[in-house]
């Protein structure tokens, strides 16, 4: 007889049940929630690695065009993230895991036939692009689901582990992006789409068959609920920070090697194949680093860990900074030196990032838990509100900083059309990294001066250290 994929009632914190067999029922979830989370990030950086494939002189696309499908596929990956939190919280884990896969075959096969005919103008391509980015949404549904699945004590490391092996997606693509290169050169970006068309039947039959539908609401009025609260704009912002900058450099870094290899009169061939040996390496590490940025949160607190990352990032992007307003008044001429610094500054970048990534999401649900610990009712009723606030803000955070990534390709964008270099977004990113550091310890770092208290004598997050 067929099992039944719904579950009515889960209370992950009771610690017998736990133990007994709903932690076996969350780890199977979790498992095929992650894997579709990859594929789903691999489809939506597709781009990142399809414009390798792309030499202006066949299909007439200038670099900034190429930075504006980055931006574009990034901006709906954001604004679908809201919808498909909803819309996993509606139809369950199972049923949206299932569906959000199989309907990125269509931007898939979409973008095989564009690249079969170069000459074709730039607005299909933006098109299919934008339908890559529906793989983006998939990523805050996913955590809003392992959220629900998981005890307080393990939200941490669980949502680090979905999220790195989401975003190892982005790594991952452009592995595959190598390999194909590496044999086939770069007119055969076929193979590479060919390979996620299997991969994306396969993570969506899985989910029919594994995961399961749990109930848990997540309704307009949880979003409008945590609108008027300070927290869910601190957090967005200091997550445009991590996660924008994940993804955003995810799409980006690649094309910035590129300018810089073919300023050393390399062919655009030798280009391509040179920046997928390396490009891989930022969003890899990035995606692994997630998974410890969340244990520390767990052990050390996120606040501390996300001041230490805005920190770190500081001293990168000023690096970067630093190299390309030499290379400006060197002549424009990228040496190896300069080439071996960005590759420096960037990875650290991406290190720091994803660390961030997880200890900003850990501090999601620290809060809440907190908060409802002021609030009325039996503590199912206050275990209940925390998990559907917490899922609420993972949703909204999540677009948010995805809008960080669209960003940071705009920023980039412009900075070649004005001048030809990149300095002035590396400024941009500076800037906000500092002021991202000066939040977080103002908000979440720093002792309060005088802290209102809950019941138990603990701290209410208005100034807390979570």
């Amino acid at each position: 007889m067929a099992r039944s994929h719904h579950i009515a009632d889960w209370n992950p914190e009771d610690t017998a049940a736990w133990e007994a067999g709903n932690k076996a029922v969350a780890r199977r979830n979790l498992i095929c929630t992650v894997a579709g989370d990859h594929v789903a990030f691999s489809i939506w950086s597709l781009w990142s690695v399809m414009v390798l494939f792309m030499p202006q002189e066949v299909y007439g696309f200038s670099p900034g065009d190429k930075f504006l499908l980055a931006a574009v596929a990034t901006f709906v990956g954001g604004c679908v993230r809201i919808p498909y939190t909803m819309g996993i919280a509606k139809f369950g884990g199972r049923n949206w895991t299932t569906f959000s896969a199989l309907v990125l075959l269509i931007p898939t096969v979409g973008t095989i036939l564009l690249l079969a005919n170069p000459g074709l103008p730039l607005w299909p391509y933006v098109l299919c692009a934008a339908a890559t980015g529906l793989g983006g949404g998939n990523y805050s549904a996913s955590l809003a689901n392992v959220n629900a699945f998981y005890p307080q004590r393990l939200k941490g490391w669980a949502l680090a582990v979905n999220a790195g092996g989401g975003n190892l997606g982005v790594a991952v693509v452009q592995a595959v992006g190598l390999l194909v290169l590496s044999i086939a050169g770069n007119r055969q970006p076929y193979w590479v789409c060919a390979f996620y068309l299997v991969l994306l039947a396969i993570v969506g039959i899985a989910a029919a068959l594994f995961m399961d539908n749990l109930d848990h609401r997540i309704e307009v009025g949880h979003i409008g609920s945590i609108l008027r609260e300070p927290h869910t704009w601190v957090i967005s912002l200091l997550y445009i920070g991590t996660f924008g900058s994940f993804i955003g450099f995810s799409f980006a870094f690649g094309r910035v090697l590129y300018i810089n290899f073919l300023t050393t009169g390399q062919t655009a061939a030798q280009a391509s194949l040179h920046v997928a040996q390396i490009a891989f390496l930022g969003p890899l590490l990035g995606s692994l680093s997630r998974i410890y940025g969340g244990r520390m949160a767990d052990r050390i607190g996120g606040g501390r860990i996300t001041l230490a990352v805005f920190g770190g990032m500081i001293l990168a992007s000023g690096l970067l900074v630093a190299i390309s307003t030499y290379d400006e008044h060197t002549g424009y001429a990228t040496s190896t030196a300069a080439l071996v610094g960005y590759v420096v500054g960037f990875i650290a970048l991406f290190i720091l990032s994803g660390i961030g990534n997880g200890s900003v999401f850990k501090m999601i649900p620290s809060i809440f838990e907190a908060r409802s610990r002021t609030l009325d009712g039996s503590e199912a009723e206050r275990r209940h509100w925390a998990r559907d606030m917490s899922g609420a803000l993972i949703g909204f955070a999540g677009a948010v900083g995805a809008f960080g990534g669209v960003a940071i390709n705009l920023a980039l964008r412009q900075s070649y059309a004005s001048t030809g270099e990149e300095t002035a977004a590396f400024w941009v990113f500076l800037v906000f990294y500092v002021v991202a550091s000066v939040l977080t310890w103002a908000m979440y770092v720093r002792p309060p001066v005088s802290a209102p208290r809950v019941p138990g004598g603990e701290l209410e997050p208005t100034h807390a250290r979570v």
